[in-house]
């Protein structure tokens, strides 16, 4: 008997990558170190592959849109990748442009766009691509969950197609072309990648992202790895053909401080810090009216700049009302009519705050801002600005007794205390922080990994405002709505 064929095969994976820099704990991660062990590994030959959220969120990307990671992907080689939620933060414009400069092909097989009945954001539904000499098919699939909660995009342009029914179709063809192993590269929570794993028999290997741990388990036969996040971990896979099966083996590599930086990347990464202070001067829009960021105004009363956030939060997640606590507005000055700047911006919303909503019941809502007058007249942040209420409170009256319940309106109708609405808030607060402890029970709708960060839908309302003047062009038409104006 002749002597039976055996092949390996190399993968590399990792997912969910934010930072560029290295953080001050271990593992401190960055690019740099992680280019560094992907090229001692180059030797054998590997398959690298990516699960999606790269472009946002981080402080950088708030400033660039993400276009750092352009060429540390590159620079580390990766072969084929699966876009996030947070990739489409920017809009799918963006997306498209940052994607399109990478060397590498993008999936999402179960979302499209209906306008031109071709997957979302120009990606390709499955990839083949021959690897020692095994011909290995890669498909892409993310869950409705976060789709429906993209802020850029309208649930009712896209069509989402079940990852289980697109999985299977996927396999089937993907099996007809001869491939000898098929790759799910997903972009979801564990639950829908177990399903997954349960209910597509023909797909052999889930490399996952969406959760931030790095996590092994075998289902159904087959292993789902997620490998960690932000250059702090990869998996380092090894596949052995042989007599028609394949071993698995899987190893963690772990990105801390003993693993030297490469000094190419860590030179973009240099350059990019850089860059960040030139793009402050950016103009994201115009201001028709002064803006008062002052403290002694938000933290007191309803301003403009308060209400121009909270609006811009209530119109990007489809709540019914948006509580925010003056104390995330930090610039402490007025903003002059003109232009407003990233700067400005940042100087106003310097802290990436992600957005969640929640169900919240009448009761619960006039408790909250009960909270937020009890500190009147000390300029206390737990203040609220708000969107899509209205109030009024006496603040002769005892703390706890000082809103006027009865004339406490939610979307112009009085507040019915055991109905639940739908309340967008940043993520501080519906921990139950600066004595919001009745959001803290509350049931999310949109968690703080699906919501959007403040900072960047107010960007992306300046950018919808140029694609309705005109003033850019659209490839796609996707953009976040805009601010009602009868509000």
């Amino acid at each position: 008997m002749g002597n039976s064929e055996s092949t390996q095969l190399t993968i590399l994976h990792f997912n969910d990558v934010y930072n560029i820099e290295p953080r001050d704990q271990e593992p401190v991660g960055g690019a740099a170190r992680f280019h560094t062990a992907v090229k001692e590994r180059l030797a054998l030959n590997p398959l690298i592959l990516f699960s999606g959220d790269v472009f946002n969120p981080s402080l950088m990307s708030a400033v660039t849109k993400g276009k750092q990671m352009v060429p540390i992907l590159n620079a580390i080689g990766v072969h084929c990748a699966v876009v996030g939620n947070h990739d489409f933060d920017f809009g799918v414009d963006t997306l498209v442009q940052m994607s399109s400069q990478t060397s590498f092909p993008w999936l999402m097989g179960n979302v499209f766009d209906n306008e031109t009945d071709a997957p979302l954001a120009d990606c390709l539904m499955s990839h083949i691509i021959v690897w020692q000499g095994k011909k290995m098919g890669l498909i892409g699939l993310v869950e409705e969950e976060w789709i429906d909660t993209l802020s850029t995009i309208d649930p009712d342009d896209i069509t989402y197609v079940d990852y289980v029914q697109q999985g299977k179709m996927l396999c089937k063809q993907l099996k007809e072309d001869g491939v000898d192993y098929i790759i799910a590269l997903t972009h979801m929570r564990w639950p829908n990648d177990i399903r997954l794993a349960q209910e597509v028999e023909d797909i052999d290997l889930i490399l996952g992202g969406h959760d931030h741990d790095y996590v092994i388990d075998k289902i159904n036969g087959k292993y789902i790895i997620k490998s960690g996040t932000d250059f702090r971990q990869m998996s380092q896979i090894t596949l052995t053909f042989e007599n028609k099966k394949v071993d698995v083996k899987v190893e963690e590599v772990t990105i801390d401080s003993s693993v030297k930086q490469d000094e190419d990347i860590a030179k973009v990464v240099n350059d990019y810090l850089d860059i960040m202070g030139e793009e402050m001067e950016q103009v994201l829009g115009h201001m028709e009216v002064e803006m008062d960021g002052r403290f002694a105004s938000l933290r007191n009363k309803e301003t403009n700049l308060g209400n121009f956030i909270t609006n811009i939060m209530l119109e990007c997640t489809d709540a019914e009302v948006a509580i925010l606590n003056s104390g995330t507005l930090r610039s402490d000055t007025i903003h002059p009519r003109g232009p407003f700047k990233v700067k400005d911006l940042l100087s106003i919303l310097p802290l990436i705050d992600p957005l969640v909503v929640i169900k919240v019941k009448g009761q619960q809502i006039l408790d909250a801002l009960e909270n937020g007058v009890s500190q009147y007249p000390k300029l206390e942040g737990r203040f609220p600005q708000v969107a899509g209420i209205m109030f009024g409170f006496d603040p002769n009256l005892p703390t706890g007794q000082r809103l006027i319940r009865d004339k406490v309106k939610v979307q112009g109708e009085s507040v019915e205390l055991e109905r639940e609405y739908r309340v967008c808030t940043k993520h501080y607060l519906a921990e139950g922080k600066d004595g919001y402890d009745m959001f803290k029970d509350c049931a999310m709708l949109v968690n703080d990994e699906e919501g959007p960060r403040l900072s960047v839908v107010v960007q992306n309302h300046f950018n919808s405002v140029k694609l309705l003047k005109g003033e850019e062009k659209s490839k796609f038409q996707h953009r976040q709505s805009l601010i009602a104006v009868n509000r």
